[in-house]
């Protein structure tokens, strides 16, 4: 190879526990499960809690059964989504080119750095620095190709660091077991495995022909990537291109006025991180999913904003088109498309100056003492944890202004 690449993949060790870790010293060393109620899913889990069989995706109901002494929280995605940008910072301030590929996965091409030091000591120092930036352990793989720089990364995760040399990539995969291999799932696996296929190394002695007429037009690649070959490039991040959020009622329900409350609540959520990221929509979609997991969708087109309650006055119409059969509701989401970047304009017919103002403010508020320290009382619903929290946050605003 004329020019070969250095490919670096990042992987944030157990991301969604790590940043509640940095919240609550206490839960370090422990069983962490972050996710829903019993209906829900594993968002995510400590190392702790995976000794016991936990893993992402399962259902909260075995996770529980698995490991019964789990410290269990709803977890931020708030929280989640601000370390995530600030990491992303990091990185985009360190390297030419970088993948975002998930909210705590990144890869980057570091091609050409080498001319001027080294690669593997460059690899070293943006994990000193993302560590200190951020105070979440990172892990990482550098290799010739994404392929390696990933499966690298698995291998020595959490918290850790490996080069894998160029010219050594086949070497390297041969002796892991055939799961390891990234497009290789469960049903593939036992596949694999029926036909004798244990390791990486007997997969890549498989000829192409004999793959393709086994698994499709994938076993062409899956051949080639079993001898450590991957041309995937680095896609440069691409930002958002929409912001939502649903809510998946820990009780089915038909009550219209829960829904309404829940809604404000949403809206005003997602409409302070429009906000806060100096955008306007200028599409609202509103997705509901009934008790029998029918779900229906609906959108409207307005004109761009970002205020609360021109967003509220249209996701409220479509909730109202939308909630068309009298049958329990499990799941109400909202999702904000079409999106510009840009303040607020301030609209002759419908704005005030002091609209404009009294937006301001409380977005400055929730800045500074987080999305539930102000919110509408019509989003206020019967008592509950989040009901408590607003308390809270309300307390501690009281005594901020006092002080």
């Amino acid at each position: 190879m004329d020019n070969p690449r250095h490919i670096i993949h990042m992987d944030l060790d157990s991301f969604f526990v790590s940043v509640e870790r940095l919240k609550n010293s206490k839960l370090m060393g422990i069983p962490v499960i972050v996710g829903g109620g019993d209906r829900g899913v594993v968002a995510a889990c400590s190392y702790e809690a995976r000794k016991f069989g936990v893993r992402s995706a399962m259902p909260m109901r075995q996770a529980r059964f698995l490991c019964p002494d789990a410290t269990i929280i709803s977890g931020d995605h708030e929280d989640y989504s601000k370390y995530s940008r600030l990491v992303t910072e990091v990185i985009a301030s360190s390297v030419p080119l970088y993948e975002k590929a998930s909210i705590d996965e990144f890869y980057a091409d570091l091609t050409g750095m080498d001319r001027y030091f080294g690669t593997a000591m460059f690899c070293k120092e943006l994990k000193t620095k993302i560590v200190k930036e951020s105070g979440l352990p990172i892990t990482y793989g550098l290799a010739s190709n994404k392929l390696l720089g990933k499966v690298a990364t698995n291998e020595v995760k959490p918290n850790g660091q490996i080069e894998v040399p160029l010219g050594t990539e086949r070497a390297y995969l041969a002796p892991l077991a055939v799961e390891k291999m990234p497009m290789v799932g469960q049903k593939t696996a036992t596949l694999l495995k029926d036909m004798g296929v244990s390791t990486i190394k007997i997969l890549s002695e498989i000829p192409p022909e004999m793959l393709i007429r086994l698994l499709g037009k994938n076993g062409s690649t899956l051949s080639r990537r079993a001898r450590g070959v991957d041309d995937t490039p680095v896609i440069p991040y691409i930002e958002q291109k929409s912001i939502s959020t649903e809510d998946t009622f820990s009780c089915d329900t038909m009550d219209l006025d829960f829904l309404q409350s829940r809604l404000v609540r949403m809206i005003e959520k997602i409409g302070f991180e429009l906000r806060h990221q100096k955008k306007m929509t200028g599409c609202v979609t509103l997705k509901l999913r009934y008790a029998d997991f029918n779900t229906v969708t609906k959108q409207c087109r307005i004109a761009y904003t970002a205020s609360d309650h021109t967003l509220l006055e249209t996701a409220a119409a479509l909730l109202r088109k939308l909630y068309d059969r009298r049958l329990l509701v499990r799941l109400l989401g909202v999702r904000f498309t079409d999106l510009v970047t840009g303040a607020h304009q301030i609209s002759l017919f419908d704005d005030t100056q002091e609209m404009i103002s009294l937006y301001q403010q409380i977005d400055s508020i929730k800045s500074q003492f987080g999305p539930l320290s102000l919110i509408r009382a019509s989003g206020v619903d019967k008592p509950d944890k989040d009901r408590q929290r607003v308390k809270q946050r309300a307390l501690q605003l009281q005594r901020a202004y006092k002080t």
